[in-house]
């Protein structure tokens, strides 16, 4: 049985209207994808991505991060740096084609047969500030690398992977060029999820300290994402955009949340996050969908005037930091895709094209394979016992169970019952199933019962979420055996989904009907 589981340039246009005008002609062309004509500045064309978006607003990035896709329209480098188990060699995993998607079948082929951890993340901007494994800090241990494989995901329609963080997990740059410092301005987003979240420090993106140790109020600059809530009240169940500017998570100048209708983002799968500060007496939040609409400000205000002070001016050091505190409090889960940090406060027209842009990739996407057990395909599995052919092995409440799934099912529950058949975790002549809409959440068996849970790179969570198909029991369709439980199939049993024997020990184990109950047919998936 498994265990528990650099600040804006100016522009030198002949007076302050003419400046104005300029900036105003700027940012509509910005959000209509146009460019603007001789003696203003360049507006970025159809087509661009978020630093070719903040560059023409005049605020840079000074950092930009990507697993999944370049940030720039021009970037042709490497996205990030992967290290196997087997030899302890390195690659990088670069992109498809300049300004495009990560090249993942690199990462495939490098890691087969063995598995491989992310140990760098680069920066995708001039200034090559790139993030390693974080080291040991003033309330955590010496990180470790988050596994590479734990967060497969269609952008763009490409098979591509994210960073999925568990505790103990994180990454750094202590020394950076052109981070804020001092009270200088920045803003600063990320592409997260809302469906690997808890309430426990720090799931962070941004401005911290160059030591890992706390040194303030005012010292940090950073998103923070989930469920914690520092400061009563909070509303709703979260998770929540907050702004971690050390020894708090502000949603307020108060603290706590102003905004009643501030309920959280709930279980999106995929969370545009963003925060600006101008250093001295304003910072903003802000979040959407990043998968349709715009964004939406949860706070806009002066500095935290709680605790003692110290945040107006702010007081930032430079590092970024990302999956943890600024102290290396690591006891934060998160989802990590794509975030970017820049010099000075970008416009809220500049924010909503970026939004517009991450939306426009398709982040969770069909993967463009249906109802076979080929992986990358959707799937979903229905029961051929008499009693139950009309259900489907979907999740509820974290555990697995059948029920009967029709095309009135409810968009909630036809996601739930669709499964993204992956390589198995454990064995590439295996299969895994990943939750259509719990990016990162594999179906594994845990006191023989199967559970959704983020997968945590562990060989045991490996093993207990790879299952291997063959012809079905009874004749019909397909049975699944546990890959380290290999007389234990697949079974539904009094409607919830265990590993079972013929016969054995446990309930679910009966004899009766039980070569029927552990056959399933690959079916198309009910989520579109």
């Amino acid at each position: 049985m498994s265990p528990t589981p650099p600040p804006p340039r100016p522009q030198r246009l002949r007076s302050t209207v003419l400046s104005a005008l300029a900036a105003f002609v700027t940012v509509v062309a910005l959000a209509l994808g146009l460019t603007v004509g001789a003696g203003a500045p360049q507006a970025a064309a159809a087509g661009s991505l978020p630093c070719d978006i903040y560059a023409a607003a005049g605020t840079p990035c000074v950092a930009a991060h990507s697993l999944v896709r370049a940030l720039y329209s021009s970037y042709n480098g490497p996205l990030y740096q992967v290290k196997r188990a087997s030899d302890s060699a390195t690659t990088n995993i670069g992109l498809l084609a300049a300004g495009g998607y990560a090249n993942a079948a690199a990462q495939d082929s490098f890691c087969s047969g063995t598995t491989c951890i992310i140990t760098e993340i680069y920066d995708q901007s001039s200034r090559h500030n790139d993030l390693t494994v974080e080291g040991a800090g003033g309330a955590g241990a010496a990180d470790v690398g988050a596994p590479a494989d734990a967060l497969p995901v269609t952008v763009g329609g490409h098979q591509v992977y994210g960073l999925e963080i568990s505790a103990g997990m994180g990454y750094r740059d202590n020394s950076t060029s052109g981070v804020a410092v001092n009270g200088q301005a920045e803003g600063m987003y990320m592409v997260t999820s809302g469906t690997h979240v808890n309430g426990r420090c720090c799931f962070d993106y941004g401005n911290a300290e160059t030591n890992n140790m706390d040194t303030g109020n005012g010292h940090m600059d950073a998103i923070n994402f989930g469920t914690e809530c520092w400061f009563s009240p909070c509303y709703g169940q979260g998770p929540w955009v907050q702004a971690d500017l050390e020894n708090g998570l502000f949603q307020s100048d108060s603290g706590y949340s102003k905004n009643t209708s501030n309920t959280g983002t709930g279980p999106l799968p995929f969370v545009t996050a963003l925060l600006k500060n101008n250093g001295q007496n304003h910072f903003a939040l802000k979040y959407g969908n990043a998968q349709s609409g715009g964004l939406t400000t949860t706070y806009s205000g002066g500095e935290p005037t709680v605790g003692g002070g110290g945040y107006s001016p702010m007081h930032q050091e430079g590092a970024i930091v990302l999956g943890t505190g600024g102290d290396n409090s690591n006891g934060s889960i998160g989802s990590f895709f794509e975030g970017v940090m820049t010099s000075g406060i970008p416009t809220d027209a500049a924010d909503d094209s970026v939004q517009a842009n991450i939306v426009s990739v398709g982040y969770g996407g069909a993967t463009g394979s249906t109802g076979s057990l080929t992986p990358g395909s959707e799937i979903s599995l229905r029961a051929t016992t008499s009693c139950c052919t009309g259900d489907y092995i979907r999740h509820q409440n974290n555990t697995a169970v059948i029920s009967p799934i029709t095309s009135s099912s409810s968009s909630l529950d036809k996601n739930d019952a669709t499964w993204i058949v992956r390589r198995g975790l454990a064995s590439s002549s295996c299969v895994s199933f990943e939750s259509r809409n719990y990016p990162g959440d594999f179906l594994r068996h845990y006191n023989y019962q199967l559970l959704r849970q983020p997968m945590d790179g562990t060989a045991q969570f490996r093993a207990d979420a790879t299952f291997c198909p063959g012809t079905g029991k009874s004749g019909t369709g397909t049975s699944f055996a546990s890959y380290n439980y290999p007389s234990k199939y697949i079974r539904h049993y009094d409607y919830n989904v265990y590993i079972a024997s013929n016969g054995g020990s446990n309930t679910w184990d009966s004899s009766t009907s039980w070569t029927n109950d552990v056959s399933w047919v690959v079916s198309q998936p009910w989520a579109p």
